[in-house]
């Protein structure tokens, strides 16, 4: 819903009449149980957060702490927040909390003890919450509106600036350290926004609302980015057009040397300015394609130019022809093996980027308008591609994808696909959960939907706590070949009950599909079933939107269907699956495991 993405306009004023229509769509909802613990009111932030969270296919259900009792319902856990077992914890606090700021008059030992004060009760608090094994996410702060040092403020150590500086990357430190701790950055909102405009004293006096009520869907919105980011829900691939977007002109009648890239002239400078944040994004794993009208051979020569950032080798898919745009972006998303969800499309002409919204529902298309210098914005504020960490597999994707370009190009030159397979010289370490790799295990469990059994999602510290219990089996997969490492791309976990094993969890990124890592990792399972004494597999499969493709995988496997006991229809309900291991015979046939 545009109403509820960058700008925001009137979000609380319609709320009712937003909630009702988000409702009313037919959608596979996510439902979380979110709670929120004040250090000022919460009310209207709650109706906000519930919004976006709808927007994107989240369904929340909220427990909220009584005013300023955020202290309390951490450390004395009251029995309704026990039985609420929230998926997130949202702790809502600001530079109205502090407690103790520096007095003029003392020393430089007594505003350390200040700070480490201020820095104890909040890791009290985490350490409290950390009973219920989910995401944690907390308010840095934001500078108060006064400042009786002025600029001295800032780097005086009596100052709050000062003061709320050091505790903020305090904060940072405690995040990079407890692996279910995330920030809100209400430091930067705060700044983007204007101290000004972000708290009013009249509202902080009259309802102890900590912000404006125009700051509140902001605050709102962006914490609705980190739980999309966590639950997996962030878009993986930017979608880009060329002429008048990625750079100023028409390159099949302005030619090389006419168009306006570059930093001599202001036109030209904004557009090297976007390629140098599209650059970035890709730095960091965010996928590239093109999809432009245009001759292939002039859309490419663009790039060509001395003066442009990005080169035609930073585009893992390049659509460059007359076909309408929409088709043209679907083949990109098959081309790459992603969702549609997963794009975000910019062009600067309306008219096209109607087209593609009203054929391709699933593709976010921001309407950027035709202006480069606000292409950046509606990109970043709108937090598609927004990261709740950043693991060597997200650094490395792109070059998983160029991997996979050349597997499908040598796929071709072979008669039979078992022959590509064995070509392929393939090599899986196949082990249980490894501390190193846990941040990408609990990634995976969150953002994999097609290759996904049932769909569970796990926090970091659920991760954390399997990977220690002995009545579970965890198992992670890597996958090379002669063409290079797929990274992390396979879990397995699998529950021991008496002389049974229950998998929980079974996915595998799309990237590896049809190469025989799962018969690999089934293997795996039961051998290390056969070495407990286990005697039989339970498999389940749990219906989504997204993941029929694996709705017969445990009957490819030879496992029988126990329930129900109809079989599977068309329409690949739940069903549980049974596998006899006593007479298991190796099934993986192209993979050497380590």
């Amino acid at each position: 819903m545009t109403s509820l993405t960058y700008p925001l306009s009137n979000v609380l004023r319609k709320k009712k009449s937003l909630k009702r229509k988000l409702l009313a769509e037919d959608r596979s909802w996510i439902h979380k149980n979110i709670a929120i613990l004040g250090g000022s009111t919460s009310a209207e932030i709650k109706n906000a957060l519930e919004l976006f969270l709808l927007n994107v296919g989240i369904k929340p259900e909220f427990y909220e702490s009584e005013y300023n009792k955020y202290y309390e319902d951490a450390l004395f856990t009251p029995s309704e927040l026990l039985e609420f077992k929230p998926d997130i914890i949202y702790i809502h606090t600001s530079q109205v909390n502090i407690a103790h700021y520096p007095k003029l008059q003392d020393s430089h030992e007594m505003i350390a003890q200040d700070l480490q004060k201020e820095l104890d009760k909040y890791q009290s608090i985490w350490r409290a919450l950390a009973k219920f094994d989910c995401a944690i996410i907390q308010n840095n702060f934001d500078y108060p509106l006064d400042r009786s040092l002025g600029n001295l403020d800032a780097y005086d150590p009596h100052g709050k600036s000062n003061f709320i500086n050091q505790l903020n990357q305090r904060f940072a430190e405690a995040a990079q350290e407890q692996k279910n701790l995330y920030i809100n950055d209400i430091n930067y909102l705060s700044a983007y926004m204007g101290l000004k405009n972000w708290f009013d004293r009249s509202l902080w006096y009259q309802a102890k609302y900590a912000m404006s009520m125009d700051a509140i869907p902001e605050l709102a919105f962006n914490i609705s980015k980190i739980i999309k980011a966590i639950f997996g829900k962030s878009s993986k691939c930017l979608v880009l057009d060329l002429d008048h977007t990625c750079w100023g002109g028409v390159i099949g009648d302005d030619g090389l040397n006419g168009i306006q890239i570059g930093t001599e002239t202001a036109v030209a400078e904004s557009f090297t300015a976007f390629q140098s944040y599209v650059r970035e994004l890709k730095t960091r794993g965010i996928t590239l394609a093109v999809c432009s009208k245009n001759d292939h051979s002039n859309a490419q020569e663009g790039f060509s130019h001395p003066d442009s950032i990005l080169k035609y080798e930073d585009f893992t898919a390049f659509k460059a022809n007359w076909e309408p745009k929409h088709q043209n972006i679907a083949q990109i998303a098959q081309d790459i093996n992603i969702g549609l969800d997963s794009l975000v499309f910019i062009d600067d002409n309306p008219a096209e980027r109607a087209i593609v919204s009203s054929q391709l529902a699933s593709v976010a298309v921001p309407d950027v308008g035709s202006d480069v210098i606000r292409f950046i914005d509606y990109i970043d504020r709108n937090g598609y591609f927004e990261t709740v960490s950043l693991s060597q597999d997200d650094l490395q994707r792109n070059q998983y994808y160029e991997d996979n370009k050349k597997r499908t190009e040598v796929e071709a030159s072979f008669q039979s696909y078992d022959e590509f397979l064995q070509s392929l010289e393939m090599s899986a370490e196949i082990k249980t959960f490894s501390p190193l790799y846990l941040p990408r295990i609990t990634q995976l469990t969150n953002k994999t939907n097609q290759f996904n059994l049932t769909t569970k999602r796990y926090s970091m510290g659920e991760i954390e706590q399997i990977s220690t219990q002995p009545q579970y089996i965890k198992l992670y997969g890597k996958l090379s070949d002669k063409f290079g490492d797929n990274g992390l791309i396979a879990i397995t976990i699998g529950r021991v009950e008496h002389k049974t094993c229950h998998i929980d969890l079974w996915l595998m990124s799309c990237r590896v599909l049809k190469r025989g890592m799962e018969f690999a990792m089934l293997d795996e399972l039961v051998k290390q079933c056969q070495s407990q004494g286990i005697e039989r597999l339970l498999g389940y499969y749990y219906k989504s939107a997204k993941n029929s493709m694996v709705a017969d995988m445990y009957k490819s496997f030879g496992f029988s269907q126990v329930a129900p006991n109809e079989p599977v229809t068309q329409t690949h309900q739940d069903t549980i699956w049974q596998l006899d291991l006593s007479d298991y015979t190796v099934q993986s046939q192209h993979i050497k495991v380590n």
